[in-house]
């Protein structure tokens, strides 16, 4: 095996989708826990500023206790080398997350063991699910009361049309949560409740001969013992076995049981990613398909993230390697603009921090320091000119007119907004005749956190304003003239986005329908590629 073919092998990229609420940020800080990236659990221990996740690094997460942005951790365990990529749970910033699954190979649906599958989950199962993507699924918060195993799995069966197999059984529900049986390793998992060995980063097992070995007796009472063997034999009769094709195909579930909160299931959990989870798939381009072996270098830019250190105003383009070995100080050819740049500074992330990049790989996620050069979507390669596809934006929900408190502010607030619009964070739009600038999101929220962040990250207190639109759509034709009529007869309804790409702003969906039926020759499009 080559020393590419081999640190390709050990790369395991994936994310972490849920509902708000379920759990998955206290997740991801137990995953870096465990592969020893921090000391210490903040969510549980830690005091004051300590007690922010790890992932959540930006001043308004850390104010309102939400993931508004898409974070990578890069983690070491076993012989494993994780980037974790944590998304959003909050449906308002829904496009970053979906960017971000079109980063990684394989994905760990959060369930609330008290809630099931809820709206966000399924929107971001289908997203996978376009995309093929493996998931392992984490049933979260068994020290609570909530559903029963069997009803959970055939909630996931029945509504998300996935076959199921538990990679791991429950002992217990709430009060009575003992720890779980680890069906494919058949091993005895106990929860420790003392919480003086909450540090403890190993979940040692007590391996088993089968259901039927007495040592479970000795560390389960009667009933309990009982219990387990009977749901156990009961899911195994009525659930699929573990077939990884199956599974990586996108077809099949494994499920797991535990409690992020008390350390319990993430060491299985993350046993079962190294054992399972894909490494670096192949990448789709209009070309070709680009494989993870390929000694080429190629990557393309899926985020673009602005003021991840506000003393120094910087923008961060994030890179998801697809083939070859990445060696800093080396050139990368740009096809869009046809430049080479040079890859002076490559970082790779735990969160907000950063260590310089010597040499990465495909499944690596790297950030290269961005002066505007580099937008989301972008290829980067050795020379190649390849245009990877898959990589979306998606007309708004919900349109407002923003102005800056201080009127001799506005030139500043346009240089905030660009790079705002960078980020794929909102669509930026500036209407033909007038200065207005119109912003256009997923979902409220994103209204108080793109105010939030102009204020603290630019020092511009802005307010948003209604507008008299409320659907935005890109607009194209294969004949310029048609197009340019059409323009010319809504010229009060046209906007450019920050690509210089013009839109349609319809007062309602009425409205719409009408241009549709009176252009037939102009395309009114809901979603698009990124422009590469």
């Amino acid at each position: 095996m080559s020393r590419i073919q081999d640190a390709i092998s050990r790369r395991r990229t994936f994310a972490i989708i849920s509902h708000p609420d379920a759990g998955k940020t206290t997740l991801t800080e137990k995953l870096l826990l465990y592969g020893g990236a921090i000391q210490l659990a903040g969510a549980v221990k830690a005091r004051g500023e300590r007690r922010r996740a790890r992932s959540d690094w930006m001043k308004v997460e850390k104010e309102r206790g939400i993931s508004v942005t898409s974070s990578v951790m890069t983690f070491d365990y076993g012989d494993c080398t994780f980037n974790l990529l944590d998304t959003p749970g909050h449906e308002d910033f829904s496009e970053d997350t979906y960017r971000t699954l079109t980063a990684v190979d394989s994905a760990v649906m959060v369930l609330d063991s008290a809630k099931g599958i809820e709206g966000q989950t399924r929107k971001l199962f289908e997203v996978c699910r376009m995309r093929d993507v493996p998931i392992v699924t984490f049933v979260n918060k068994l020290d609570r009361e909530g559903m029963d195993p069997f009803e959970l799995l055939d909630q996931v069966e029945q509504e998300l049309q996935l076959e199921v197999t538990p990679g791991s059984w429950p002992i217990g529900m709430g009060k009575t949560f003992r720890g779980s049986y680890d069906l494919l390793n058949e091993q005895l998992m106990l929860m420790h409740r003392d919480p003086a060995r909450d540090k403890e980063r190993k979940t040692e097992g007590l391996v088993c001969e089968g259901l039927d070995d007495p040592k479970i007796d000795q560390f389960l009472d009667e009933s309990q013992a009982g219990q387990l063997r009977e749901e156990v034999e009961m899911a195994r009769g009525l659930c699929a076995e573990f077939d990884r094709p199956s599974y990586l195909e996108g077809n099949l579930t494994p499920v797991y049981f535990g409690s992020a909160l008390n350390n319990f299931g993430v060491q299985t959990l993350l046993d079962a990613l190294v054992d399972m989870a894909p490494p670096p798939r192949p990448q789709p381009t209009k070309e070709r398909q680009v494989e993870p072996s390929e000694e080429k270098v190629t990557g393309f830019v899926f985020k673009i993230q602005a003021n991840m250190d506000p003393k120094h105003r910087d923008r961060l383009a994030f890179i998801r390697l697809c083939s070859g070995e990445f060696e800093r100080g080396m050139k990368l050819h740009h096809p869009r603009s046809g430049k080479a740049l040079n890859m002076h500074n490559p970082v790779l992330f735990l969160a907000q921090d950063r260590e310089l990049a010597e040499q990465a790989f495909a499944g690596d996620i790297i950030g290269m320091p961005n002066h505007g050069n580099l937008h989301i979507g972008d290829a980067l390669t050795e020379g190649e000119d390849l245009h990877f596809t898959g990589i979306p934006s998606f007309a708004p929900e919900l349109l407002q007119r923003v102005r800056a408190d201080d009127p001799m502010r506005a030139k500043h607030l346009g240089r905030a907004l660009s790079q705002l619009a960078e980020e794929g964070a909102a669509l930026i739009l500036k209407t033909r005749l007038s200065s207005d600038w119109i912003v256009g999101v997923a979902g409220a929220l994103q209204f108080e956190v793109l105010a939030d962040r102009i204020r603290t990250e630019y020092n511009i207190p802005v307010h948003f304003e209604s507008t008299p639109f409320n659907t935005a759509r890109w607009i194209d034709a294969e004949d310029p003239k048609e197009l340019k009529a059409f323009e010319t007869r809504n010229d009060l309804q046209v906007a450019d986005d920050h690509h210089d790409l013009p839109v349609y702003l319809a007062k309602s969906a009425w409205q719409l329908t009408c241009a549709e039926q009176d252009w037939p020759q102009v395309r009114f499009m809901k979603t698009r590629e990124q422009i590469q």
